[in-house]
Order: C-alpha cells, then sequence, then structure tokens
C-alpha cells in the first residue's frame, strides 16, 4: 500500500491533477480508512471497497446507470420527490450524457439491448476473429519493427483497436480505412476531464449513419455475411429493431471497448518495456501473458471509475443513500483492496485471484467486449515479445527510468497514455 499521506476532505478528487496522474496514494487511503465516502464538495459517495463496489453491481433495481458517464455535478430537470426515481429517470433520459449508449441503460431497456448484442458477438464469432487479429498484429509489426521505435498508442493501439472491433462486426475491409480515419487519428473528448465538463457526443454520428446504411442494404438484399446476420437480429421477443437500435449497438462496441483496449495496451506495455525482468519472463514463457493481462486490469486498470444514481433510498459501507445520490464507483481503487487482494501494491503476474479484478465490471453491465480486449492484448503481447530482443522506453521522450516524464490523461475517470515512445530491437529472422 502507497505511504503517501492523504487528506480526503482537502483534495478534490474530480480536479486535482496530481490525483489523476498518480490515483494509487488516494486509493490507498481511502480503502484504509474509507471504503465508501461522502466527500463534501459535491456530495457524491465515493466507493473504492471490492465487496461494497459488488453490491452496487449486483443492484441495478437500486443504482441507475443512466449517468454512468456524467460528472459529480448533477443538474436534473426534475424535483427530487417521491420514494422511486425510476419512472422519473427513463421519462427525462434525454438529458443524460450518452444517453443513447447502452452502457447507460437500466433494464428492460438494457435487458433487450443487451441480449441483441450478445448474439452478435458470440464465442463461435470471437474465435473466427482471432485470426484477423493475429495477422493484423503481424502486418503492424511488419512496419514498426523496421523503425527500431514508435509511438505505440497511435501508432500500433489505436488502429489496432479499431481494425479488431470492424471485423467483429464483419466491416468489409475495403472500409476499414475510413474507420481508421475517423476513430484512430485524432484525439476525442476523454471523459473525465478535470474541468468537470461533461462530453455529449455527437462523435459517433457518422459510425450511425454508416452501419444505418449497411443494415437498411442488408435487409434489402440479405448476402449471408455477418453484417447481414446483425441486421437480422431480433430482441429476446422476436420483434425487428429499428435500424437505428443496431447502428447504436454496434457503435457502442467502438465507443466502449475502443479506448479502454487502447489504454489497456498502453499500461501493459509501459510495464513491459521498464521491467526487464519481466520481459524477460513473458518471453521465455508466452504462457504467462493472459496472466500478466489480468494483473495488469487489476493494479493499473484503464477505467478507474463510473458513476451511479439511487433510483430508491439505501445504505452501503454504512452510509445512507436517500434517492438521486450520486455514486462513484472507483474500479481501479477495488483493484488494490487489502481484505481480497494479498500484498495489494505488488505485482504478481502469477497471482491466483488477479481476474477477480473489476476491471470489466460485474452484474448486467459486465463489459460484454471484455474476451475481445483480452484477446488483443494477448496477441500483441505475444508476438511483439516474439518478435524482438528487447523493448525499452524512450528515454528521449520520457526520461530515465529514475525520473520518468509520462503524457498521461488528465481525468479522474480513465487510467492511461497520451502517447508512449518505445525503442526495441527486432528478432532477427529465424
Amino acid at each position: 500500500m502507497s505511504t503517501v499521506k492523504i487528506d480526503p476532505t482537502e483534495i478534490d478528487y474530480f480536479t486535482d491533477a496530481a490525483v489523476a496522474a498518480d490515483s494509487v496514494p488516494y486509493f490507498d487511503h481511502m480503502l484504509a480508512d474509507h471504503p465508501v465516502w461522502r466527500e463534501e464538495k459535491y456530495g457524491v459517495v465515493i466507493v473504492t471497497g471490492y465487496e461494497e463496489a459488488l453490491q452496487v453491481y449486483h443492484h441495478p433495481e437500486v443504482y441507475s446507470s443512466i449517468n454512468r458517464t456524467g460528472g459529480p455535478v448533477l443538474d436534473l430537470p426534475f424535483e427530487l420527490v417521491g420514494e422511486d426515481l425510476t419512472d422519473l429517470l427513463e421519462q427525462h433520459r434525454a438529458h443524460f450524457p450518452q444517453n443513447d449508449q447502452m452502457v447507460t441503460f437500466d433494464p428492460p431497456m438494457h435487458t433487450d439491448h443487451r441480449a441483441l448484442l450478445m448474439g452478435l458477438i458470440t464465442p463461435k464469432r470471437l474465435k473466427e476473429n482471432e485470426e484477423f487479429l493475429k495477422r493484423t498484429a503481424d502486418r503492424f509489426l511488419d512496419e514498426l519493427l523496421p523503425q527500431g521505435h514508435c509511438e505505440f498508442i497511435w501508432d500500433y493501439s489505436k488502429r489496432y483497436a479499431v481494425l479488431a472491433v470492424a471485423d467483429l462486426l464483419g466491416v468489409p475491409e475495403s472500409d476499414h480505412p475510413m474507420l481508421i480515419e475517423l476513430l484512430a487519428t485524432r484525439q476525442g473528448p476523454i471523459l473525465g476531464n478535470l474541468n468537470l465538463q461533461v462530453a455529449h457526443h455527437n462523435s459517433l454520428e457518422r459510425l450511425y449513419d454508416y452501419f444505418i446504411e449497411k443494415i437498411e442494404e442488408r435487409r434489402e438484399n440479405p448476402t449471408g455475411d455477418i453484417l447481414t446476420g446483425m441486421s437480422l437480429a431480433t430482441f429476446p421477443d422476436g420483434t425487428l429493431p429499428e435500424p437505428i437500435d443496431v447502428a447504436r449497438i454496434a457503435s457502442n462496441l467502438f465507443a466502449a471497448g475502443n479506448e479502454t483496449t487502447v489504454q489497456l495496451l498502453g499500461v501493459a506495455l509501459a510495464r513491459i518495456a521498464g521491467d526487464q525482468e519481466l520481459q524477460d519472463l513473458l518471453r521465455r514463457e508466452p504462457a504467462l501473458v493472459p496472466k500478466f493481462i489480468e494483473e495488469a486490469l487489476r493494479i493499473e486498470a484503464p477505467i478507474k471509475g463510473s458513476f451511479r444514481l439511487t433510483k430508491v433510498a439505501t445504505s452501503i459501507g454504512g452510509l445512507d443513500l436517500e434517492p438521486g445520490t450520486v455514486v462513484l464507483l472507483l474500479h481501479g481503487a477495488a483493484g488494490r483492496d487489502p481484505r481480497i487482494f494479498d500484498n495489494p501494491a505488488e505485482f504478481d503476474v502469477k497471482r491466483a485471484n488477479a481476474r477477480q479484478h473489476l476491471a470489466f465490471g460485474r452484474g448486467i453491465h459486465t463489459c460484454p467486449g471484455a474476451p475481445l480486449a483480452r484477446a488483443e492484448a494477448v496477441f500483441s503481447i505475444q508476438r511483439l515479445l516474439e518478435r524482438t530482443e528487447r523493448i525499452s522506453i524512450s528515454e528521449q521522450h520520457h526520461g530515465p527510468a529514475e525520473d520518468r516524464r509520462w503524457d498521461l490523461m488528465a481525468s479522474y475517470k480513465f487510467r492511461g497514455h497520451n502517447h508512449l515512445y518505445l525503442d526495441y530491437t527486432e528478432r532477427e529472422a529465424q
């Protein structure tokens, strides 16, 4: 656990740049003394404890996800009256950011849309996708390795993550450059930016238009491809969704999965490149890479946290919460809970229970793209290690090991690198 002293009453978690850059001391202090704590400035209840977080995850009838992508300041368009806000929240859904994205849905709407999504990313489809992932990893490495250096986030991670989802959904390869241009060439709004502004998205509108067009085409002229299957998929009651509903679900895979996978790859490579002993171990024993990924997710979760809103009165961790209370689940802290993980500050590539982390959530909102994200990370790291003799952090860009200068996302929600510069020596072909 961190030895840095933290007084949470003197820190604004949502605007403090030092905490955004290094949240570990804050997380560890909260876990030790305040696993559930109501901060004073905004009245947000911050949950860092593992078991307490599970209580929130597993009770969507109590904790709404409608404000999941919002901020600590809640400007409701209605008066907080009554014992149950469920109906009022749905009546005013349009008021909330990213209100048409499944991550903000509650049952029964979430149940129907989740079932439709899971029909698209079946184990069979994920298995078919693996060959593309392996081939694409090598194609990108063919470009980058001869250079001896790269900026890993933009040269590899962002492009790779976009194409992984594109192939999963059956997007024709002729359209892949369009998706890379749209999603992997410029930085979009970062959720959880430190000035507390909530980014209302419209960057997905071009994706909506693209998928609506494809869905309408396939419904008129089915071809038997993956997009046709997506176009003809039905809700659990057998009804055919409107094209916009399917387009939103498809686009959500890009929106929800892209940034998190990019940052998972970034934090994983930063750790590998900065620890030669670990790097040598993974190179000798590539079967350890999946375990390494789980431990990286536990100790350095790409999503630090997300919000919930109480629909009814409840209690958690000894605190009573009235309807309309904003709750912040800090997944990044829960992975460091000493009640669950022995010596939680230690990075243990062979940790037996690392996969218990909450980096992908739990309950009805468990990340549906988690198997894809894991596969992307495993294939990328295994191929990069297999094709290099050594990987290191660029001292030119990030300074020496004892004085690193990271370019990190200024966010209270995301943990990751804006840029990560690597040097490497390519392994000679055998």
